[in-house]
């Protein structure tokens, strides 16, 4: 012990981190940790033209888009007519160079720029153009993924999709470190469309649940499952979401999808609180957000105890109900600061308040992220959020009287970032998390 405390000032004598080096200690480990990167709508080249990257896709992300229109008279119908090299030549202009980049969604794309080398504060996107041309799609994930320290991502799948179903027909083998979740939303939120695209694959479903459509739709499941194979089941659901209630969507849930989960040993994500085109003239960039009702996901959750579900909710004024329902339903795990959350400000705000009632038993943050690059910011940010958390509650540790070992801090760490996320969906076999560390795989 003594040997020990003489070779780094870091560790004292009875194994814990010294004060003085605690901070750089918590720094270290969180920006070394590799990622499991449980929500996104990223996919590996072999899904063509859904593998999204580049300058131009980075700046017409609908968070900047959004954004564009508080600082410019464009109108939208105009701005949809523009090619996205155009789009994403005005939103730099405006948001880049004739304002100053304050907003999370602006400093990503300079966090972005500055760790591949590129000039930030360039008056146009020609060096940027230029270096994203001579990059190979292979090459470049491999560099994002390096840089971003994530070894694994879980798409978002739509079973219903024109685009993205050819490739899984095809049997193309894809990079294992994309794992699949099945999306629900056609059938939980828009089952007359999706009815109709079952029955044209010739699955006899009704429009009113009539039938033979419990069981059918349960096939369709089953085989969508056995061929994407994914980590979960997911869906994005209104701010006015219950349950019960008297709807096709309290059936579908009922006697389809809750079953079907049991069955596969998967859990069910939920994102709860989305208003969808609150402003349609904006598009995808329209959505809104809208404070839900936590006590249905507690009879969820009470009423379905065999099940598992995975939960994050959109609005601010849900984070403490849901963390106190995490608390009282061991099959609940709360997740992720989604959307209008992933601020700073909020995503320290609504960690700091999880870690005090949850220890470590949630998932911190997914990045949500929709091009690839996204995943270069969104991680470095939340890792900062995390690292300044985390310190804060050691530090109070410490002063409270229990000093904190460098292994305790990486055990953490590598549970918040991956472990509960692999015990959850049942990829890790043991009931630990500190080899997710450094695992990779």
């Amino acid at each position: 012990m003594i040997r020990a405390h003489t070779e780094s000032h870091a560790t004292q004598i009875d194994g814990t981190v010294s004060s003085l080096d605690l901070r750089r200690t918590v720094n270290e480990i969180v920006a070394a940790t590799p990622v499991f990167d449980m929500h996104t709508h990223l996919f590996p080249p072999a899904f063509g033209a859904l593998n999204l990257w580049g300058i131009d896709e980075l700046l017409t992300y609908h968070y900047l888009i959004a954004e564009l229109f508080r600082s410019s008279d464009i109108a939208p119908t105009k701005f949809w007519q523009l090619t996205k090299p155009s789009q994403a030549d005005l939103i730099w202009e405006t948001l880049f160079v004739r304002n100053t980049p304050l907003s999370e969604a602006t400093r990503g794309v300079v966090t972005v720029l500055a760790a591949l080398g590129l000039n930030t504060r360039a008056k146009d996107l020609h060096e940027a153009r230029e270096f994203f041309r001579t990059q190979r799609a292979e090459a470049y994930l491999e560099r994002v993924l390096e840089i971003a320290c994530v070894n694994n991502i879980v798409m978002t799948n739509d079973p219903f999709d024109s685009v993205e179903m050819p490739t899984w027909m095809s049997g193309a083998k894809s990079d294992r470190r994309f794992h699949a979740a099945l999306r629900l939303d056609p059938i939980l939120n828009e089952w007359s469309k999706a009815a109709d695209a079952m029955r044209q694959q010739r699955y006899k479903v009704e429009m009113d649940g009539s039938g033979d459509t419990v069981k059918e739709t349960r096939r369709f499941l089953d085989e969508r499952i056995k061929q994407m194979e994914p980590r979960y089941l997911a869906v994005s659901l209104p701010d006015d979401f219950q349950f019960p209630e008297d709807s096709m969507r309290h059936r579908l849930m009922c006697d389809v999808v809750l079953p079907v989960c049991r069955e596969h040993r998967l859990s069910l994500a939920m994102m709860i609180g989305v208003r969808r085109r609150v402003n349609p003239a904006l598009r995808l960039a329209g959505d809104g957000v809208g404070s839900a009702d936590v006590h249905a996901v507690e009879r969820l959750c009470e009423e379905h105890s065999e099940n598992r579900f995975l939960v994050t909710m959109l609005s601010r004024e849900n984070q403490h109900e849901l963390c106190v329902a995490a608390r009282k339903f061991s099959n609940l795990m709360v997740f992720g600061c989604w959307w209008f959350l992933n601020n700073p400000s909020i995503v320290s705000e609504i960690t700091r308040e999880r870690l005090e009632m949850l220890g470590t038993s949630f998932i911190p943050q997914h990045s949500d992220a929709r091009v690839l690059d996204q995943l270069i910011y969104k991680w470095s940010h939340a890792r900062h959020c995390v690292a300044d958390v985390l310190y804060e509650a050691y530090n109070r540790l410490c002063d409270t009287g229990r000093g904190i070992t460098r292994s305790e801090i990486e055990r953490d760490v590598a549970r918040l970032f991956s472990g509960n996320f692999r015990q959850w969906v049942n990829l890790d076999s043991s009931n630990t998390a500190e080899k997710a560390y450094v695992a990779v795989d």
